[in-house]
């Protein structure tokens, strides 16, 4: 059975950082493209990072190239992102996602797509407030 726990979640004020965790069990994450969702309260969905089970490459929405960064420990079976100056705007549950099941050709354009992806952790609350 497949199981995404993300941990790392909390408050912090704007300029910090904050290290997301995805550890995954059922699974070995390195065999699966892996994302990372965001929902704000009243917004929609929003893409933020994914990584390439093929390749390793990374995707990023615009709203936070340069801030945050997408990496796996194959080891320990984990994603992460590294999220750095943070900004009252990156408040929201973050979720890991897994189970692309859109073409490896398109990963570029449908990485940021929800419903390419089959399995969701619970989410963790990420704050940004001074």
């Amino acid at each position: 059975q497949v199981q995404l726990a993300e941990s790392g979640g909390g408050l912090v004020q704007p300029g910090e950082s904050l290290r997301l965790s995805c550890a995954a069990s059922g699974f070995a994450l390195q065999l699966d493209t892996i994302g990372w969702f965001r929902q704000a309260p009243g917004k929609e969905r929003e893409g933020v990072s994914a990584i390439s089970r093929t390749d390793g490459s990374t995707h990023y929405a615009d709203s936070v190239k340069g801030r945050f960064t997408i990496s796996r420990d194959n080891t320990k079976n984990t994603v992460y992102l590294q999220m750095n100056s943070l900004k009252p705007e990156d408040t929201a549950v973050y979720h890991c996602v897994s189970g692309y099941r859109g073409p490896t050709t398109l990963l570029g354009r449908l990485w940021n797509v929800s419903g390419q992806y089959e399995h969701w952790g619970q989410g963790v609350q990420v704050t940004v407030s001074s």
